[in-house]
């Protein structure tokens, strides 16, 4: 139903599932006992897929050369919008660790919302699309050096441990994209197969196994399966994606609606001031960060304006981290309902900016036009 409304109301669904989570939660209108089982790992599982389909989007050429052509965009985009989520943490007493997490909350872009709008708006062939797809494989690349490093902060492994950890994730990544460069065609010959029921088993049980080793060596399950989804080659990578869609779409709804269940409604109005401002502020740094990507590739000042606009979104992995952060138990417990009420504001406030960049830009660009004499 809820997943219905959206549509209806051309929005994400995402801000949606987690009211959802909070109306049936502790504290909640109703909340609902005894299905923490099956909800914690139905949205483990989740998070695995919503990464792998986010890795089968890109090939590992696809990275490298969005590295090379577009790394003083993705400096800026980090810098500019990691800082306002640190220095609110800071601001609020949650110390360094708080700091790390909310940094990434305000950082990335949701690269489902952002996809979405393209197409939906026609904008796929826009001259501005390379800068915001190069910001997203950016931010894509570097999650996944940051997730590894934020885990073993979390956890407190220490620096030795840390240490080796973020070698790990490096090691992992170099030998991802050497193996996907060259022998992308023998990955996907491991999961291809003529039967889509056998295709499906193959894809889904190799991420979960790929996720499950990376849980071992204290790498993120998420990163295992994305780097598994950079490595798939491009022609398997879009039938798994056509397999894999629905599944994805039915476990990434449980794992939102699970983290507002694991919110409670009652800490919302604490942290909403706060939520408001980091909206205001994050928005005109995300907007500033796609015009900048899109100035370098010489595109016209609308151009830059709705680059700038279609990034504005936060959504899935804002709160894979946030949730990443909890199950640690090592930052404030105010950290889930500020990125809850965030990414609910930042979710919607996104598509309403993507879709009124154009109209705002013309009638400020008729105001300011000097009046014929």
């Amino acid at each position: 139903m809820l997943g219905r409304l959206a549509g209806r109301l051309g929005i994400s669904p995402v801000p949606l599932y987690l009211l959802g989570g909070l109306a049936f939660g502790s504290g909640g209108l109703l909340p609902l006992e005894g299905i923490e089982p099956f909800t914690g790992l139905a949205s483990e599982v989740g998070v695995v897929l919503l990464l792998l389909l986010l890795g089968l989007e890109y090939s590992a050429s696809d990275l490298v050369g969005g590295l090379r052509r577009s790394w003083l965009a993705g400096v800026v985009d980090m810098v500019l919008n990691a800082a306002p989520g640190a220095v609110t943490a800071l601001i609020l007493g949650w110390g360094p660790l708080g700091a790390l997490a909310m940094a990434g909350v305000t950082w990335v872009s949701s690269s489902g919302i952002v996809a979405k709008l393209l197409e939906e708006l026609g904008r796929l062939g826009n001259r501005e699309t390379p800068a915001v797809l190069s910001v997203l494989v950016m931010e894509d690349l570097a999650m996944a050096l940051y997730l590894p490093i934020t885990t073993a902060a979390l956890a407190a492994l220490g620096f030795v441990a840390g240490l080796r950890t973020v070698a790990i994730a490096l090691a992992l990544l170099v030998v991802v994209l050497v193996v996907a460069l060259r022998f992308g065609r023998v990955v996907s010959a491991v999961v291809e197969s003529p039967t889509s029921e056998v295709f499906l088993l193959r894809v889904f049980g190799i991420a979960l196994l790929v996720a499950g080793i990376a849980s071992q060596l204290q790498v993120s399950a998420g990163v295992g399966a994305f780097l598994l989804g950079i490595a798939i080659s491009e022609d398997t990578a879009e039938s798994a994606t056509r397999v894999l869609a629905p599944l994805r779409d039915l476990f990434a709804a449980v794992f939102f609606v699970v983290f507002g269940l694991n919110t409670d409604p009652a800490q919302i109005p604490a942290v909403l001031p706060a939520a408001i401002a980091l909206a205001i502020v994050s928005t005109a740094t995300k907007v500033a960060a796609g015009w900048f990507a899109a100035r370098q590739i010489g595109v016209g000042r609308l151009g830059r304006w709705r680059a700038g606009a279609v990034l504005v979104a936060r959504g899935e992995f804002s709160i894979v981290i946030a949730g990443l952060a909890l199950t640690t138990g090592s930052v404030d417990p105010g950290l889930a309902p500020l990125a809850t009420t965030y990414v609910l504001l930042m979710a919607v406030l996104g598509p309403v900016a993507a879709r009124v960049v154009e109209p705002v830009h013309a009638a400020v660009t008729r105001r300011l036009r000097p009046s014929p004499s």
